[in-house]
């Protein structure tokens, strides 16, 4: 955030995403940004100032997690439809209740039909790297779409990890400068933002933010992402496919537990067992299509998720990748596994036993249960 050094950022403080502000605001208060720093009095209002800023024409960005983007909630739906490129880091973080401080995805997977673009990061460095991309993505003209770039409370917010970072001139090239299409304070040439939309026009304003604004966003993001490589050195997709060639079971796996499951997918390898995964990188929009493509080889799929649908058929993404292998001519066996909740760890051996029941399913034509519960006490 200091090296893309945005014009205004309205912030609120809540574990454990306060770092990331704190931080920030130190930058602000030594005069090593030139940002407008507002300190507002909740969560709702960070968005609120935020979505004013965006509209009067400013590079705007926040931070949040939890239960601060729950009161965000109602403010998603509007910067979105406003078109407004805010970028957001937001750190993921088990919603109340019972009170949890700690990681799952319930965050930011309660929000994930607001019209926001979703960036889900592995370990520290691709926060970094993905926070750059995302305001080249979000604000390129045919997006215009806000974005929240998450990373796993505490797992990754609170560790300390290497991190190669870029030259802040060097960041600022390649982001470019914003100007933004319009402004509320462009008096020569007026605008109205959030005016009431009934039944005449709503649901064309409504269809043009689906398509093809986010149609467009997955091109987008190759794009930018090879600029990226070119620049950087880096290289990143939609979502990753990690020993995935001859494969003949695999998980689904967003963030930081892609690392441990390429610890195990390697010793299961040496075993001899052909083990895979996909790592989704951009769960928002939902790259249906390329991911039903990798997965067409496979036998047996586990999709794991960080969260819990609460619609009694699993998890979130599990809902999304079964319906992505609906129309495979050859569709593989796919089960759930709810996982971490609350911060619970995932562990090699938990990640070890899934491939296991994988292997079990193929070996017998039926899984025991379509949904799991990995790591609970039952």
């Amino acid at each position: 955030m200091k090296q893309i050094n945005p014009d205004v950022c309205a912030a609120y403080p809540i574990t454990p995403a306060t770092e990331v502000m704190q931080i920030f605001a130190s930058y602000v208060a030594d005069g090593l940004v030139d940002t407008e720093l507002v300190t507002v009095e909740s969560e709702h209002s960070a968005m609120s100032a935020t979505i004013g800023a965006a509209a009067a024409g400013a590079r705007s960005m926040t931070c949040t997690s939890s239960q601060g983007l729950a009161l965000m909630w109602e403010m998603l739906y509007i910067a979105a439809g406003l078109r407004l490129p805010i970028v957001m880091p937001m750190v993921n973080r088990a919603l109340s209740a019972p009170i949890n401080i700690h990681c799952d995805h319930s965050d930011s997977m309660g929000a994930r039909d607001a019209g926001w673009i979703q960036i889900f990061s592995e370990n520290a460095q691709e926060v970094y790297d993905n926070v750059i991309q995302a305001i080249r993505i979000a604000e390129h003209p045919d997006v215009l779409l806000p974005a929240m770039v998450t990373f796993d409370g505490f797992i990754i917010s609170h560790a300390m990890e290497p991190v190669d970072t870029q030259e802040d001139a060097d960041v600022q090239k390649f982001i470019g400068p914003y100007k933004a299409k319009y402004s509320l304070l462009d008096v020569d040439n007026p605008i109205t933002v959030g005016a009431i939309d009934l039944t005449d026009y709503y649901f064309e304003h409504r269809r043009s933010l689906a398509e093809p604004s986010l149609t467009c966003v997955h091109s987008i993001a190759e794009e930018v992402a090879a600029d990226f490589a070119k620049e950087f050195g880096r290289t990143y997709k939609i979502f990753e496919e990690y020993k995935m060639d001859d494969a003949e079971i695999a998980i689904v796996v967003l963030g930081s537990t892609a690392g441990t499951a390429k610890v195990v997918i390697d010793d299961l390898r040496s075993k001899g067992m052909k083990a895979g995964m996909v790592k989704i990188r951009m769960f928002r929009p939902f790259p249906y299509k390329q991911i039903a493509d990798a997965l067409s080889g496979v036998k047996a799929v586990a999709v794991l998720d960080r969260s819990d649908g609460l619609a009694g058929m699993g998890g979130p993404v599990f809902g999304e990748i079964r319906s992505a292998l609906y129309d495979n001519e050859k569709r593989p066996a796919t089960v759930n596994y709810v996982y971490g909740l609350g911060g619970r760890d995932i562990t090699l051996k938990h990640i070890e036993s899934v491939y296991n029941d994988l292997q079990k399913i193929v070996k017998e034509g039926q899984p025991e249960n379509l949904v799991s519960y990995l790591g609970v006490r039952e």
